[in-house]
């Protein structure tokens, strides 16, 4: 190799000259059956050469020469998962790498020689990832990446090959959100490139499929699937191609079509075995177990489950055997053979443990539960009950814990709802549980854990490489199919650049969402020291499966020292299946209590309620709808509707409470943090009485809370570093119906008050600011506030950094679909053009504001950015006039509109839980007479509310107001479907 001559290259007929004759045919020979799918023909050429080099005289240029086939066997090998031959073949080639490393060598032989052992070493990941070796698998990363630095890798492919070894390494620990993370941003480094033609570039496609699957992002699965099949399609590797049908029936699986999933995986199968690649076909074989004990067939489910445990054995893949006999446990559970149940999960357990892949001994311990719950269903456990629940709870609980704990990874708020969406399972079990130990107290616990929320992470720091002592995260599906992480034997060197992560692009994948921390620890005393919610489950969580469950902050369950004037009751609901409640007194009333309600009832009143609503996206259409057949509209339906709510949603035993407190004490105010399924309900409407009409508004008022996690915590060093405003001042801030650049008045983002000026009771509120000397913008006459042009955020931000007491926004918002998870989407329209920065896309000549510029502020666009709160610090009441602008209650993660001014220092926020009827739509729609403006009616009323002392009080008392005159009149302006929707939110 000390000659330099010997290492030059030229191509003679397409082939790469750099060994000679018959070698450098050889090589291309191999590498054509490889790309053609026939494995068994690489291996064979492979074998020739080597016999070949074995007869040739011994030095240091054979020896490398020697290492190079058996590395590009090594890789063939792994493909055809003969595990045990792959490592034959890289343990041989570490050895003879290793013998020649002081060999002398010319600067180009160094880089060969650094470039095979790179070469060497990710093929050794790989087959340490398949065999369940992963810490030794992170050993060859980070050797290779230690040696990555002398490489001259220009084109960077080495770089992008050991970065995509990292995300699979990270999905096989079942770390789906930081996987996630290095795919993306190395997927967006490698197509901003010449790296197209790449292999990565499929390969990152497919780990980012089998992400978006195994997390419930079913759709952007397949998108990534379609893409990286027109990869290999380019790429011409047949092989690839075929293998795709293996990850179609894996989504279709992860989706619920079974059908679907049975007839690709068989499909796939008698692929695998026509080209024996036996570590493929056991994991077919194991989703098809699967799926035939889903349909009842459990011959067929024992007979495959017995094929793909005894393949994966014979391999050496040890955590796929014993995913497998995790799979076999479920089976014999349902066969009654709980001894063969037990032994098969056990043994899995222990494989899981030693490995220390804590996420799937989660797993197991879910499925014990699970098990112990329906044996509970099943038989009499008489004296022994308690026992067998406690030990379910002991298992089912610090598991599921540590599943909703998992979804801090994900950097966007879409895929940690989608991920839920999947992990939920096991809180529900600890409710069942908790309820059948008719243990309020563990309820309790429940609730408050469950509703503290997760604090937003303003950090976009990219999360710090793996290391050997990283912990791991959540499990995969059962049976997940590794994707294989080598090269082809010489695939070309064609990337442009440096495919490490780091830097620009990991930053760019951080800022892609919301990032969130764990939750805070809950105390269960308002006032000093106390127990912590779950605290001995939390404990258990955090040691078993190595994962933080909450961070360090201590907050109690919530904060009674300014409520010693009047009695309140702070109300608490959670979904989890059914729907669970706790309940709070404080300010001079004592108690507690709990309650839940069946899925399917809380189901079908919400249902009921929505169907009474206008819906977003319907337009006029919609409205009219409400108008015509909503029971909100008609006095009987309205009772008959608030009565079923009533009864579906809220216990008698606390409306008896509220009774006894107000005959004692006076008007109790009702604090409630609704959970996402019931964010729209009205509260205030509910029929308590089955014999009177009393409603729940008659006997309190009632206030909306938002999550524990969004209390305000002092920042000394934001004060320290000048993060503040200038002195509080009078300033009322009046935004009303600004005019949106590129939409006429009577388009859907048109005007919502008709023509400036048109409207006497709203210039009577302007007028009455103006006196006072404290509206902004300040204009010589009333109507010069409405339909302006130049309330940009810029000014927005211009005036509220200046100090204001008060926010009246009136105008038009657009809340973010439930289903995408994202509540930051939510938008308000100012009159941005589409060449202001900001964080949402433009809407024709429009760019709106979201929540998450009120949130992030610029710290996504440059590095000199600020967050959200200091370019537009809330006021300390604020009031959002428009459709749903409370809507971001109705995700599991609200860091919507509302909940954003609370966060940038907002004390309460006015805001409407779904579409509101504007005064025009009442005088076309509903026949109203012209001079009645209810929409007018109700903004002045939550102006004058936010005028007084008490904002909730005097909002409650118009309510109350336009309640008695719906009771008595009936006429549709006082119906509930305008005041109702009004809810004042605080932290």
């Amino acid at each position: 190799m000390a000659n330099e001559e010997s290492e030059q290259q030229d191509t003679t007929a397409g082939v790469m000259q750099l060994y000679g004759e018959p070698l450098d045919s050889g090589f291309a020979l191999a590498e054509e059956h490889q790309l053609a799918g026939d494995l068994s023909a690489a291996c064979a050429v492979y074998d020739e050469l080597l016999t070949f080099a074995e007869s040739i005289e011994d030095s240091p240029d054979v020896r490398f020469l020697r290492a190079h086939l058996l590395s590009n066997l090594a890789s063939v090998r792994l493909t055809a998962t003969d595990l045990a031959g792959a490592e034959d073949a890289v343990e041989r080639a570490r050895t003879l790498l290793d013998g020649i490393a002081s060999a002398p060598m010319g600067p180009r032989g160094r880089q060969l020689w650094l470039e095979m052992l790179l070469r060497t070493l990710i093929a050794g990941c790989d087959l340490m990832r398949r065999t369940g070796r992963l810490d030794e698998a992170l050993a060859c990363l980070d050797e290779a990446a230690a040696r990555l630095p002398e490489f001259d890798d220009p084109e960077g492919l080495r770089a992008s090959e050991l970065a995509l070894n990292r995300v699979l390494l990270l999905m096989d620990r079942g770390e789906w959100g930081p996987a996630e993370d290095h795919a993306t941003a190395l997927l967006s480094t490698l197509e901003t490139t010449e790296a197209a033609e790449l292999e990565s570039v499929p390969r990152l496609l497919t780990a980012l499929a089998m992400i978006c699957s195994s997390t419930g992002r079913f759709d952007e699965a397949e998108d990534h699937l379609a893409r990286a099949e027109e990869r290999y399609r380019a790429l011409g590797d047949i092989g690839e191609q075929r293998s795709m049908l293996a990850y179609r029936a894996w989504i279709a699986m992860d989706r619920g079509e079974h059908a679907l999933a049975e007839r690709l995986f068989a499909e796939a199968s008698a692929y695998f075995e026509q080209q024996r690649l036996h570590g493929d076909l056991a994991t077919c074989e194991q989703a098809r177990a699967y799926l035939a004990g889903r349909r009842g067939d459990m011959t067929s489910a024992g007979d495959l489950t017995t094929a793909s445990l005894a393949r994966f054995e014979q391999l050496g893949a040890s955590l796929a055997a014993a995913d497998t006999m995790l799979l076999g446990a479920q089976h014999a559970y349902a066969r009654g053979d709980i001894e063969e149940m037990k032994r098969l999960a056990q043994t899995a357990r222990d494989v899981y443990q030693e490995r220390e892949v804590y996420e799937r001994c989660a797993q197991v311990d879910l499925m014990l539960a699970t098990t112990l719950e329906d044996n509970l269903n099943r038989t009499d456990h008489g004296t022994h009950e308690r026992r067998s629940i406690d030990n379910a709870l002991s298992l089912a609980l610090p598991a599921a814990l540590t599943l909703q704990a998992a979804r801090y990874d994900f950097a966007t708020a879409h895929a940690r709802a989608q991920w839920l969406q999947l992990a939920d399972e096991g809180m529900e079990l600890a409710f069942r549980l908790a309820v059948r130990r008719q243990d309020q107290g563990l309820l309790f616990e429940l609730v408050e854990h469950r509703s503290a929320g997760a604090p937003l992470s303003l950090d976009p720091a990219p999360r710090p490489p793996m290391t050997a002592e990283a912990s791991t995260s959540l499990f995969p599906n059962a049976a997940m199919k590794a994707e294989r992480a080598y090269e082809r034997a010489d695939a070309p060197t064609t990337l442009g650049g440096p495919g490490e992560l780091g830097g620009v692009a990991a930053e760019a994948a951080a800022s892609a969402g919301l990032r969130v921390a764990p939750p805070p620890k809950v105390r269960m005393a308002a006032q000093g020291p106390g127990r912590v919610a779950l605290q001995e489950y939390i404990e258990s969580a955090e040691f078993r499966y190595h994962r933080r469950i909450v961070n360090d902050e201590e907050v109690p369950f919530w904060i009674t020292d300014d409520l010693t004037s009047r009695p309140v009751v702070q109300v608490r609901l959670a979904d989890a299946g059914d729907l669970f409640m706790t309940w709070t007194w404080a300010g001079g009333a004592k108690g507690f209590g709990t309650g839940w309600a069946p899925a399917d009832e809380v189901d079908r009143v919400v249902g009921e309620l929505a169907a009474a609503l206008p819906r977003s996206g319907e337009g006029g259409a919609g409205m009219r709808r409400a108008f015509e057949t909503s029971p909100l509209t008609n006095q009987a339906t309205e009772h008959d509707l608030a009565r079923l709510l009533a009864e579906a949603l809220w216990p008698e035993g606390l409306t008896a409470q509220i009774r006894q407190v107000s005959a004692r004490a006076g008007r109790p105010l009702i604090r409630i943090q609704p959970s996402p399924r019931v964010a729209q309900v009205p509260w205030e409407l509910l029929a308590v009485d089955e014999k009177t009409d009393t409603r729940l508004l008659d006997l309190a008022d009632v206030v909306t809370t938002a999550p524990t996690s969004l209390r305000r915590q002092p920042n000394p060093k934001a004060e320290q570093d000048g993060d503040k405003t200038e002195s509080p001042s009078d300033t009322v801030v009046l935004v009303l119906d600004p005019r949106i650049p590129g939409f006429r008045a009577d388009s859907p983002l048109g005007s919502v008050l008709g023509p400036a000026g048109s409207d006497p009771e709203l210039l009577t509120l302007v007028q009455n600011h103006l006196d006072a000397g404290r509206a902004v913008p300040s204009v010589a006459t009333p109507a010069e506030v409405f339909r302006r042009t130049d309330l940009d955020r810029d000014w927005l931000s211009d005036v509220l950094r200046k100090g204001a007491r008060r926010l009246l926004y009136v105008g038009h918002v657009s809340g973010a679909p439930t289903a995408g998870g994202q509540s930051e989407d939510g938008t308000l329209h100012l009159c941005c053009d589409p060449h202001t920065t900001g964080l949402t896309d433009p809407i024709r000549t429009h760019r709106p504001l979201s929540a998450k510029d009120l949130l992030l502020g610029t710290l996504p666009l440059r590095p000199d950015g600020e967050p959200g709160s200091r370019l537009w610090p809330a006021p300390p009441r604020v009031a959002l006039i428009g459709c749903e602008s409370a809507a971001d209650l109705r995700f599991t993660e609200p860091f919507g509109l509302a909940t954003a001014m609370l966060h940038n220092g907002a004390d309460l926020v006015t805001a409407t839980r779904w579409t509101l009827p504007t005064s025009f739509a009442y005088h076309h729609l509903a026949n109203v007479p012209e001079p009645v403006r209810p929409l007018s009616s109700a903004i002045t009323a939550i102006d004058r509310a936010h005028e007084h002392p008490d904002p909730v009080s005097s909002l409650a008392t118009w309510q109350r107001e336009q309640l008695d005159q719906w009771r008595a009149e009936g006429s549709i302006e006082h119906s509930p479907l305008l005041w109702a929707a009004m809810t004042c939110i605080v932290a």
